[in-house]
């Protein structure tokens, strides 16, 4: 499907529609939801015994069985660790022949997941995509900088398709080697900037090296994925950049990038495409649905893959949901407080202790540049925190710095985190995923 209106290249904040599925009413909306998730259902039973197998222990039979969504919460959770042990292809709904792609998770918290994805999948995929980056502002004909990795990664090639099919020109530049990065964001005059919002800080970093003012550029906006990262991280890649940062959502078990992602007109809350995803919030220790707009580990089930079709799957992700209104005339519910991984969580001295926390602490200290990592340690009794990070400025009072964070890190987590301040660059930079976290207790 195609937008609405006539897309020109150049950035607009009116909102653009790719799909008109995305405007349905609720009620139109939902009953979408449940003939895919009847047909979704008849797949599982057929193809997929360890997925059929627990839809019969909900009493799900056939397709007829599921008269209306909430159904749904009869059936048992599918874990990431069902794809670990059925790893690699044991999961598939079809046969191994009609895989036409393989991709996988990074394997940041084990063992990577693999996801198979048929013709039809990468058709819904590169759709998708399309739709979320007409979403966050791209048009016709503008040119992308896809800084993202490709590979098994998901982002490279999802970002990749999705710009072709509205046809903007992609830059497969990929990970790595910074300084060509800048140099081609200057040379072709990139407007959308693609990759993992700690890589563009390190790519405006190589910009502001190579004396380039990204305000002299056509560059416009920035999609940005793959990691959790906060309004303050936010806050800093624009003013860096000089772009309007666009957070997307996904999930290689999903499809990769696509899931859910901001609007361009507002950028409060991811807008999920729930034509093609029910989701649902729990609590992680109870497993029951969590109030409207509280936050709980999301859960989401499949409604038009074929390869890798998943029930009630647990991502582990945290975030709540809304279904109020927003201002560019979506009708889907969006993500709100997108909050990390509970693997991330460390338990410090009986604190409940989130990085993303953390990270929107330290961006609130002024003279604080936005690089960082916490180093865990055990050197006694007790785990020790630390927090390395870097000043924005090299001529700082770093012991009053250090103090004025430590303060600020104790007052808002309830622990203490010693501050370490290193020089410039002295945080290791990362051309993908940001290590956010060194646990040295076993060394």
């Amino acid at each position: 499907m195609r937008s609405t209106g006539t897309l020109t290249a150049g950035v607009s904040e009116t909102p653009q529609i790719w799909d008109p599925a995305e405007t349905l009413a609720r009620e139109e909306l939902q009953s979408l939801q449940l003939e895919r998730l009847r047909a979704t259902v008849g797949r599982v039973l057929t193809a997929q015994p360890l997925g059929a197998e627990r839809l019969r222990q909900a009493g799900i039979e056939s397709e007829a069985d599921v008269r209306e969504l909430a159904d749904l919460t009869r059936v048992p959770f599918a874990l990431k660790s069902d794809l670990r042990e059925n790893y690699p292809f044991g999961l598939l709904a079809v046969p191994r022949e009609e895989i036409v792609r393989v991709h996988a998770s990074s394997g940041t918290h084990g063992q990577p997941t693999v996801v198979g994805y048929t013709r039809a999948d990468l058709e819904t995929w590169t759709e998708l995509m399309a739709r979320c980056m007409t979403m966050a502002g791209v048009r016709p004909g503008m040119l992308i900088h896809n800084a993202n990795g490709y590979g098994l990664f998901t982002g490279g090639l999802g970002f990749h398709q999705g710009g072709e099919r509205i046809g903007a020109t992609v830059v497969p530049v990929s990970g790595g080697m910074t300084a060509r990065q800048a140099m081609l964001l200057r040379d072709f005059g990139a407007q959308v900037l693609v990759s993992t919002p700690s890589y563009a800080l390190v790519i405006a970093q190589a910009l502001a090296d190579a004396g380039v003012d990204p305000a002299g550029t056509p560059l416009e906006l920035g999609l940005f994925g793959g990691e959790p990262w906060t309004d303050g991280l936010r806050t800093q890649i624009d003013r860096a950049l000089g772009i309007k940062a666009i957070n997307f959502y996904g999930l290689s078990e999903m499809c990769g990038p696509g899931v859910a992602t901001e609007c361009l007109t507002a950028r409060e809350g991811l807008h999920v495409n729930e034509d093609h995803f029910v989701i649902e919030v729990i609590d992680p220790q109870t497993e029951q649905p969590v109030a409207p707009g509280a936050t709980g580990e999301l859960v989401f089930t499949t409604l038009t893959k074929e390869a890798l079709p998943l029930i009630r799957y647990r991502t582990g992700d945290l975030g709540a949901i809304t279904t109020e209104p927003c201002t560019c005339g979506r009708t889907t519910a969006r993500l709100i407080r997108l909050g990390g991984r509970k693997d991330d969580m460390m338990i410090i001295r009986g604190v409940n202790l989130y990085p993303s926390h953390v990270e929107q602490l330290l961006l609130s200290v002024e003279g604080v540049a936005p690089h960082w990592r916490l180093v865990l340690e055990r050197t006694g009794p007790m785990d020790e925190l630390t927090l390395e990070c870097e000043p924005a400025q090299s001529d700082v009072d770093r012991d009053e710095l250090a103090n004025r964070l430590e303060h600020v890190l104790k007052e808002g987590t309830g622990v203490r985190i010693v501050v370490s301040l290193l020089d410039p660059g002295g945080v290791p930079r990362s051309e993908g995923k940001a290590v956010r976290v060194v646990d040295r207790r076993g060394s």
